[in-house]
């Protein structure tokens, strides 16, 4: 487990999380429930529109027919909804809202399935929003991009695309990899946007970032082969792309130093 959380860290470090896709199970398990934002980093007091996805996690496809209800709060206050119960029939939905400043809880809640009402259940989802930009120049780019979309200069590079691919198609697909995405989060966006912002401002240290995680990008391409079909095959291709990343940044500097000390 714990080099599964190792591999979940290094992608985590390059790749934005919660402003961009987040998936939970309901509080009863019956179905997953995936949140997307756009815009990917949303602005406090600015429209957001949060795509809703329903999955059954039993054949890992969308739920259809599915009665559900939205809310919002941010410090205990309501600041959204709740909707009245709302159904969709292909199972996704898109509802705007204006989150503000610092965490905002999304709580969804599911009360019917293919037109059978069941007892409520819900999953509550956690936003973190950062304050309106004061800055009026559109050529500035805003400060919620995180590390890697910063070092690489898009969100549309191919690394960053690849990667999102393995957290959503992979990691989200365990268990373990959803619940540690899910936590770090929170973590990862108290100072990522301080680190992008650095990255814009200084060109030798984003082109010092760039290279620095370039081997790193290299060795996570391998998970593009996983079949995420269960925890055990997801570990054992992140031991080795950590024992990989373990060689490249550690062991072979150590080699290179120590021959020097000879």
């Amino acid at each position: 487990m714990r080099f599964l959380i190792a591999l979940l860290l290094m992608i985590s470090f390059v790749v934005p999380i919660f402003a961009e896709s987040q998936q939970l199970s309901t509080d009863k398990g019956t179905l997953n429930i995936k949140i997307e934002t756009d815009p990917e980093n949303p602005i406090a007091n600015e429209q957001t529109k949060i795509k809703i996805s329903f999955i059954n996690p039993k054949t890992n496809s969308i739920q259809e027919h599915v009665d559900y209800k939205v809310e919002a709060t941010n410090a205990q206050k309501v600041i959204f909804g709740p909707i009245p119960l709302t159904h969709t029939a292909i199972g996704t939905g898109t509802i705007p809202m204006n989150l503000q400043d610092g965490e905002n809880k999304i709580k969804i809640d599911v009360e019917g399935i293919v037109f059978n009402p069941i007892p409520p259940e819900s999953a509550t989802f956690s936003v973190f929003v950062k304050g309106a930009s004061t800055d009026t120049s559109s050529a500035k780019p805003k400060s919620g991009c995180l590390i890697a979309t910063a070092a690489l200069g898009t969100e549309l590079a191919p690394q960053v695309q690849m990667l999102r691919e393995i957290r959503d198609n992979v990691l989200f697909k365990t268990n373990s990899g959803t619940a540690f995405m899910t936590g770090f989060d929170q973590f990862y966006y108290t100072f990522s946007p301080t680190i992008a912002d650095w990255e814009r401002q200084n060109p030798l240290l984003k082109e010092t970032v760039r290279v620095a995680i370039t081997p790193m990008l290299s060795t996570l391409s391998i998970m593009q082969n996983v079949h995420a079909n269960s925890e055990s095959q997801v570990l054992g291709y992140g031991i080795g792309i950590i024992a990989l990343n373990a060689g490249i940044y550690f062991v072979l500097p150590a080699i290179i130093i120590a021959r020097f000390r000879r």
